[in-house]
């Protein structure tokens, strides 16, 4: 049997509005490249041929996204449509007719953006037994992530504080949104609620059993869920700071080939200028992303900010 990836698509983007009226955040660019194909191309990498998005905000061009992505790699890609949306407990129960077959399903979040060692966490999931594995990192600085508390066995016992039997001597770690669960887990999402959390509403009952495990690794991780977040996770892509090996990536174009730029503006080494962008005369660009299409007026300056078509939205 082999592996089956799932990845979360169907989340509304609210806090990256109003970016996401345009596009879904999965399909948002990140360095001329659409998100949702850095999360296939790690499944990819790793040896997993076969994948499940979810779909419910916009979904015609989410899934277009995904279908171009799933083409570019040879992976075999289906859609599981949410006319409500089931949350990312419910969205494995709605999903788990195109499951079959599956010896592990790993599941990933669409809006993250994580170098990941997907063949370590597989292999010590394979290890355990468990019937999920949840990825850890280190919390980032300043962060207000809910926090995930493993034992010294590597067992999760809590989660965001207070879901979960919780225990003594344990360990705090971040949870970047990847996991990998064992088909039987399919069967114990809940019917009711219909929109309910994995982390919520699945994993405690399992987690007093020692069935749910932390694997603490490593890999840069970018959350771009709000703009100053997107805007550093294409600064961060750009710069070389986020590998791209893992996910079948040349190294990034910070500048499409596509974009004019006239020699009296100024483009600043922290931008990055998507496909038949234009940049006038007298513009100024630093530390900020442009869509593809999108036309700069002479002598206007988009600093520490998003800029996608008549949009200007500022990111920090």
């Amino acid at each position: 049997m082999a592996h089956v990836g799932v990845v979360l698509c169907a989340g509304l983007g609210t806090r990256l509005r109003p970016l996401t009226g345009r596009v879904p955040k999965p399909a948002v660019p990140v360095c001329q490249v659409p998100l949702i194909r850095y999360a296939l191309g790690l499944l990819a990498g790793a040896g997993i041929g076969r994948a499940v998005v979810n779909l419910h905000h916009q979904p015609e061009a989410m899934e277009a996204a995904a279908r171009a992505a799933a083409a570019e790699l040879g992976l075999a890609l289906q859609v599981s449509r949410e006319p409500v949306i089931a949350g990312t407990g419910g969205a494995l129960r709605e999903a788990r007719p195109l499951l079959g077959g599956a010896e592990a399903v790993v599941v990933l979040n669409g809006d993250v953006l994580f170098d990941a060692d997907l063949r370590a966490v597989l292999s010590a999931h394979r290890a355990t037994g468990a019937l999920a594995t949840m990825a850890l990192l280190p919390m980032p600085p300043g962060a207000g992530y809910g926090s995930v508390e493993i034992d010294g066995g590597g067992r999760v016992r809590r989660i965001a504080g207070r879901f979960g039997p919780g225990g003594g001597e344990l360990t705090s770690w971040h949870f970047p949104g990847l996991h990998v669960i064992a088909p039987e887990l399919l069967a114990l999402v809940p019917a009711t609620p219909f929109e309910c959390d994995v982390n919520r509403d699945v994993y405690p009952p399992l987690m007093a059993r020692g069935l749910v495990r932390g694997l603490v690794t490593h890999g840069a991780w970018s959350d771009l869920g709000t703009p100053a977040g997107y805007l550093a996770a294409n600064l961060d892509v750009a710069a070389g700071r986020t590998g791209l090996a893992r996910f079948g990536l040349p190294p990034p174009r910070r500048i499409a080939a596509s974009a004019r730029i006239d020699p009296t503006a100024w483009v600043g080494e922290d931008a990055v200028i998507g496909e038949r962008c234009v940049v006038p005369a007298g513009a100024r660009v630093e530390r900020a992303v442009l869509w593809p299409d999108t036309r700069l007026r002479e002598g206007e300056a988009v600093v520490g900010a998003v800029a996608a078509g008549e949009l200007r939205v500022a990111a920090g």
